[in-house]
């Protein structure tokens, strides 16, 4: 059923006398012109976008969006993402016609300068309507995606009266053309997600030129055979994409709205060109759009009958606003403080007392399990006081075992919070950044450490967003044996390792395991990859300590026999603090003071007083780190004359014990490397002397 918020701004059925039509069209031209005179200004940008969907998106604003501008943030807002981010003008020009106060004709004066909330692609600020940070194509559809998988979730815990919107994403072909586009159809479809709907710009130009260049299928059938609900409309009639938005409103699939468009239409010179998708302009093209579409407004201009139209636009949602206000304020006291604290993001008091109680206990744990198997039981614990937690999982069930007790989220189960993604890495990493850009949920996803690379595009976006998605990874060294070189990532932690606003928490044990788990859940700077080992982890925490030693990146676990004479520290993170433990004894042994440091996490370590740093890594004596990778980036805490054991290369296949020996990484070789550093700083002291 239609809503009654809409009715007042839906098109009429026929195109030529639909009444307001005409100012419509004029508010679409606003769109274009903002655009242009933006472009022209920068000396550069996308118009091919904001020239092609220009009525698209006025229908979409006029009579069926749901936003309040006055509240950005407002949590039953609908959500709008532009994944075809290139084109942001068309959604810089939205927010200042629709009234959002941070995007104001200033800012688009300054568009793609220094500091201007009109960045060349959409950047991330929803006090300012910009929902998602895209560019990359296809991001943002699987942005959409989670954003869809969330308010489906939240709507069958909350009800209608709480949560209950729709997302919209604008698309472009390059969006459909990347495979996490695909896996985005495919796994939207087998989930019904009806409140999605995709706006496409069919203009069947890429930057190459026409899209016959490097496709032949028809695109539209990709998403009928998946299950949505697909509708093809002259993408420049108002009246007939208003119908196809209302018709999606009331269809249960999630829809796509194939609009056949012009690119860069209003620009004799270039529309339905290659050109037409970022060929410079010049003011001779802002004369030549205002020609063609009859105004004669000067550069960013808009009329005040055209702009208190756009303003009108936002009626129907301040109202819907302002009744959801009542249904929150209706609440038990108890009820909406709970509502209220999962849709800030914010943990329950005394959300981590299960996992000090577990961290109690497996001080003294006696059979020592696979590390993901610690973080399965970690978050299994946490399935009752966080209730908004969601954890995507990519066909790996079984292996990382992070399901347990959670059941799926399904078509028909919306309250499941384990999404199957299916073999689909590229999508569960926008999603979980569309379920953490949403609000209102804790996300993760599990899949294998080699497997990081299908995300890789994903996790970049949720670090420069900074959301806090967590990225859990298992599998993590050439400890899974047998399967060989191509699951053992080897060069993938000096990878993440390398990203800007990511923290990386490699444990060593259940015991450093419960506590990075304590602080990535808290932390809320921005996305955490958990790395977790297949193979068993001997306890090396074995003594009770309430401190999370964990959360400083780096301490000592166990100090020289002589601290005041440390000659050797071994510096190690995972799977290889253990061998680091033996390889002490053994140096120990031969009158070598030496002691070991636990790096679970560079970042956090790095974050550390200089004074801490010092004292953790000895600032006498030599050093030698352990880790089953390449030794890439560990050049920041090693010193000319130190010494790595890891790897030099690829892994191979066998037996996890037998890989260990034949790359050398034992506690013998550990000795070994000792020994030589010690060798070279003695000849080196001689030297000096």
């Amino acid at each position: 059923m239609r809503s009654p918020w809409l009715a007042s701004f839906l098109m009429p059925e026929t195109r030529s006398g639909a009444k307001g039509c005409t100012d419509l069209q004029s508010a679409a031209h606003s769109i274009r012109t903002l655009a242009v005179d933006a472009i022209v200004r920068a000396g550069e940008g996308h118009q091919g976008v904001p020239l092609g969907m220009a009525e698209i998106a006025t229908a979409l604003y006029a009579g069926f969006l749901k936003f309040d501008p006055h509240d950005p943030q407002w949590w039953d807002r609908d959500r709008v993402v532009v994944s075809n981010g290139h084109g942001s003008m068309l959604l810089y020009a939205l927010l200042y016609l629709s009234g959002y106060e941070r995007i104001s004709l200033d800012e688009i004066k300054r568009f793609r300068e220094l500091g201007s909330h009109c960045a060349g692609h959409p950047e991330r600020d929803v006090a300012a309507g910009i929902e998602a940070t895209t560019g990359p194509l296809g991001q943002g559809v699987g942005n959409a995606l989670g954003m869809a998988i969330a308010e489906a979730f939240l709507n069958a815990r909350f009800g209608d009266a709480l949560v209950n919107h729709r997302t919209w994403a604008f698309v472009g072909d390059g969006c459909l053309q990347e495979g996490v586009g695909q896996e985005m159809i495919a796994l939207a479809g087998h989930l019904k997600l009806g409140k999605l709907t995709l706006l496409w710009d069919d203009n069947q130009i890429t930057d190459d030129g026409a899209t016959s260049l490097s496709i032949s299928e028809d695109v539209a059938k990709r998403f009928a055979l998946a299950g949505w609900h697909v509708q093809a409309v002259d993408g420049h009639d108002l009246g007939a994409i208003s119908r196809a938005l209302s018709a999606c409103m009331q269809d249960e699939r999630p829809s796509l709205i194939a609009a056949r468009t012009v690119i860069a239409r209003g620009l004799p010179r270039l529309q339905g060109q290659r050109g037409g998708h970022s060929a410079r302009l010049f003011s001779a093209d802002a004369a030549e759009l205002r020609a063609w579409a009859g105004i004669d407004w000067p550069a960013f201009h808009v009329p005040p009958r055209v702009l208190k139209q756009w303003r009108s636009f936002a009626k129907p949602g301040v109202a819907a606003h302002q009744r959801w206000e009542k249904s929150v304020r209706a609440l038990s006291r108890k009820d909406r403080a709970e509502f209220e604290r999962i849709m800030r993001g914010e943990l329950p008091l005394q959300w981590d007392q299960p996992l000090l109680a577990y961290k109690a206990r497996v001080t003294s744990l006696k059979d020592p399990l696979g590390g993901i198997n610690y973080s399965a039981q970690i978050q299994d614990l946490l399935s009752d006081v966080l209730p908004e937690r969601m954890v995507a999982c990519a066909d790996l069930e079984a292996p990382t075992d992070h399901k347990r007790r959670l059941v799926a989220f399904s078509a028909d189960n919306r309250h499941g919070a384990y999404v199957h993604c299916g073999v689909r890495e590229h999508v569960m990493g926008a999603l979980a950044n569309g379920l953490l850009a949403h609000g209102g949920v804790q996300a993760l996803t599990v899949t294998y450490l080699a497997f990081s690379d299908y995300m890789r595009p994903a996790i970049r976006m949720a670090a420069m967003m900074r959301l806090p998605v967590k990225f859990v990874f298992s599998h993590d060294t050439i400890g899974i044996g047998k399967n060989g070189p191509t699951h053992q990532p080897v060069e993938m932690l000096a990878s993440l390792r390398a990203m800007p606003n990511l923290v990386v928490l490699r444990p060593a044990d259940a015991v450093e395991a419960v506590e990075c788990w304590q602080w990535a859940m808290a932390y809320r700077g921005g996305p955490v990859c958990l790395v977790f080992s297949r193979q068993t982890l001997p306890a090396v925490r074995n003594r009770h300590q309430v401190a999370n030693l964990s959360s400083r990146g780096g301490y000592v676990l166990q100090e020289a026999s002589r601290p005041e004479q440390r000659a050797v520290t071994l510096l190690a993170t995972g799977s290889e603090l253990s061998i680091a433990v033996q390889a002490c004894a053994l140096l120990e042994r031969r009158g070598y003071p030496t002691a070991v440091v636990s790096m679970p996490s560079w970042e956090l370590f790095d974050q550390q007083s200089k004074a801490y740093q010092g004292k953790t890594l000895g600032l006498h004596g030599v050093r030698v780190a352990v880790e089953a990778a390449v030794a890439h980036g560990w050049e920041r805490y090693l010193r000319p004359g130190d010494g790595f054991v890891g790897m030099q290369g690829f892994g191979a296949s066998g037996a996890a014990d037998d890989l260990y020996r034949h790359f050398g990484i034992t506690a013998k070789a550990v000795v070994a490397s000792a020994m030589r550093a010690l060798g070279r700083a003695q000849g080196l002291s001689k030297a000096v002397r």
